[in-house]
């Protein structure tokens, strides 16, 4: 069996601590820099020969630094003659660019897709793609692990119930914030033994949506909206606001993914929503009483132990 070896760009260092904990190994000792130009400056500390090497980063804003980075970081272990690399990316940027959604745009998540299997990556090891085909984009390899089982335990703890009042999963519902998260929704619905509803709305442009209708009964209900980004936080805002019209007790949101740009954070504050969770596949850069980060350091690390053992992943979820 090859050595197991775990290695950090700067997207995520805590992120990649806790799994190195979790794993019981030391991370690997890389420099990753920058020259004066702002080109970005690599080397690796120690001998990677015939090893099997994770390297945790996940291409979060800003994106194209954080991608250059990996691409540049695997490059490196290639030519160092590591036996297999796999790259550890958390969060899939670009990955809302799946599909051409009007004429004379780009297929972005494919290209990324593609520029990452050339720098000599083996293996990607993610989590919650913001859509399922992204891992037929790569021609190696996809393990799209899924958040579910840590908010799971999140939502059934006396913390969270206690926090807001649930004395039964009767008072919560499910909610989907488009028709192509429902999937989701439902998943957790199943697990929680709770209702479903579904945000019906419109996108006339990126990062904006237009309220339609809510389908489904929310009235004096928890209601827990679930998706796999939250960036700007606008269309969250105006569920979370169209939810409490229509008679919702409380409006808790449940992420995946908190890209949290621009002033997010500070709307957020001021928004309907009670409760934002939201998992640490990206660095949450400020602190805010209403936001609730979960560690997904133990999913990855078992998923890294199952990868190098030749193991099942599907284990994982069952």
């Amino acid at each position: 069996m090859n050595e197991l070896k775990i290695f950090t760009g700067t997207a995520n260092p805590e992120l990649a601590e806790k799994i190195s904990k979790e794993i019981k190994i030391e991370l690997g000792k890389i420099s990753v820099g920058r020259f004066s130009d702002g080109e970005i400056e690599v080397k690796i500390q120690e001998n990677v020969r015939g090893t099997d090497c994770f390297i945790i980063q996940p291409t979060c804003p800003p994106v194209n630094e954080y991608l250059m980075e990996l691409l540049i970081i695997a490059d490196a272990f290639r030519r160092a003659s590591t036996k297999r690399i796999t790259a550890v990316i958390p969060y899939y940027g670009y990955g809302r660019q799946d599909r051409k959604s009007e004429p004379r745009v780009p297929i972005s998540a494919k290209l990324v897709a593609n520029i990452i299997v050339a720098s000599g990556v083996n293996r990607i090891l993610t989590m919650d793609l913001h859509a399922g085909q992204i891992q037929g984009f790569f021609d190696i390899p996809v393990d799209n692990l899924y958040g579910m089982p840590v908010f799971l335990k999140y939502f059934e703890s006396n913390e969270f119930k206690n926090k807001h009042q649930i004395k039964s999963n009767n008072d919560i519902i499910c909610i989907s914030p488009d028709a192509g998260g429902v999937e989701r929704a439902r998943g957790f619905a199943k697990r929680l033994n709770s209702d479903l509803a579904i945000v019906d709305k419109r996108r006339p442009k990126p990062n904006q949506a237009e309220i339609m209708n809510i389908i489904g009964d929310v009235k004096n209900k928890v209601a827990i909206i679930l998706d796999d980004i939250v960036d700007t936080g606008g269309t969250l805002i105006k569920d979370a606001l169209a939810l409490k019209l229509k008679g919702a007790k409380k409006i808790i949101a449940a992420v995946s993914h908190g890209v949290l740009s621009k002033n997010a954070i500070e709307n957020i504050e001021k928004s309907e929503i009670e409760e934002l969770i939201i998992t640490d596949s990206i660095s949450l850069k400020k602190k805010s009483s209403k936001i609730t980060v979960l560690s997904i350091s133990k999913l990855l690390a078992e998923a890294i132990k199952r990868i190098h053992n030749e193991e099942s992943l599907s284990a994982l979820f069952i």
